[in-house]
């Protein structure tokens, strides 16, 4: 009979079994990006104190369940996952994501996990309360929004720039409503309270646009999982899949919404492979706009400067690129901003 056992992976040898275990079952990557985010790790154990199988729970995402199967049934597989539903019940967690690869989908969903999106190499799906129809059904709509030509932008803001704000006027005077998302995941500079405030106070002057949380369905690279994919071009292919599957499939039909706006990437390659990703996997049901990126004094505007700016504490440059709102929270704020900075926040990327 298997016994189900606290794994430490901090025990060096602890961590070696759980990685070959891991390894025969073709998952490889065991980098910080991944592992570091692990809160809790069960193994399961046969009667001579092999390991037989294993999973772990990030937050709410489960993660590295895998198991060496003694029979057609799957028992092993079930035995792991409802522990790790057990512990995050016992965590007051009673909602949950997994990405999984693609041929694995079907054992989660006899666990009763819905499928959000399926994609040749991967599978995203959750489970529990509050799911994708009460996010859906707690976003403000309009009256006759079926009617409605309606757009939707998704946007980190970190922080919310003139070139955000130029994005955001150009989708608000050419569509009759226009849904902002605001990305949740928090491994930003700017925590998400502070994104969604300077989101909202940079674009109150667009009646026709509404500032809404990303809730846990814009799927971000940072919990996205590279630990079943083969490289980092993979990784940006299939997680733009499972992230423009979502959007397509269950977030833009419930709302109406029939374009998506982007920014153009002239200087990051991963941004600018995802918006060549989003574009092709979205279309031609959602029409993707891809405008320009705002230029001052010829220079484009980027949050990535800005952030190196609040490092160096210019604010005279940051004035240039920013709505005033954005300006006065920095001002404010700027001690604590370079005191994250100090602390080790990355501020690269987007």
């Amino acid at each position: 009979m298997d016994k189900v056992v606290d794994l430490f992976l901090s025990d060096a040898a602890t961590r070696q079994k759980w990685e070959n275990l891991l390894s025969s079952l073709d998952l490889h990557n065991f980098s910080a990006r991944e592992v570091d985010q692990i809160d809790h790790t069960i193994g399961l154990v046969d009667e001579d104190c092999n390991l037989v199988g294993t999973g772990s729970v990030a937050g709410n995402v489960l993660k590295y369940v895998g198991v060496i199967n003694e029979d057609t049934q799957g028992a092993r597989f079930n035995k792991v996952v409802t522990n790790l539903m057990q512990y995050l019940a016992g965590q007051k967690i009673y909602h949950s994501f997994v990405f999984t690869k693609a041929k694995y989908a079907t054992s989660f969903e006899h666990l009763h996990f819905n499928l959000l999106a399926k994609t040749d190499e991967a599978a995203f799906l959750e489970n529990g309360m509050p799911d994708i129809n009460d996010f859906l059904s707690d976003l403000p709509k309009v009256e006759d929004q079926a009617d409605k030509k309606i757009a939707a932008i998704v946007m980190n803001a970190n922080p919310f720039t003139l070139g955000h704000q130029h994005l955001v006027k150009m989708a608000s005077e050419e569509n009759d409503l226009v849904y902002v998302f605001v990305v949740v995941n928090d491994v930003s500079l700017f925590n998400f309270n502070e994104r969604m405030k300077l989101v909202k106070e940079g674009t109150k002057q667009f009646a026709n646009v509404k500032v809404v949380s990303g809730g846990d369905y814009m799927v971000s690279p940072a919990t996205f999982p590279a630990y079943f994919l083969k490289s980092p071009d993979e990784l940006i292919n299939v997680q733009t899949s499972v992230d423009a599957a979502v959007f397509k499939n269950k977030i833009a039909p419930a709302l109406n919404i029939a374009r998506r706006y982007i920014g153009q990437e002239p200087i990051s390659r991963t941004t600018h492979f995802y918006n060549v990703s989003l574009a092709h996997e979205l279309g031609p049901d959602i029409e993707v706009i891809t405008v320009k990126r705002l230029e001052k004094a010829g220079q484009i505007v980027t949050a990535t400067q800005v952030r190196q700016w609040i490092k160096d504490g210019d604010l005279t440059k940051i004035n240039k690129f920013v709505p005033e709102s954005t300006y006065g929270f920095i001002k404010q704020n700027m001690s604590e901003l370079q005191s994250r900075i100090e602390k080790g926040m990355n501020i690269d990327g987007n």
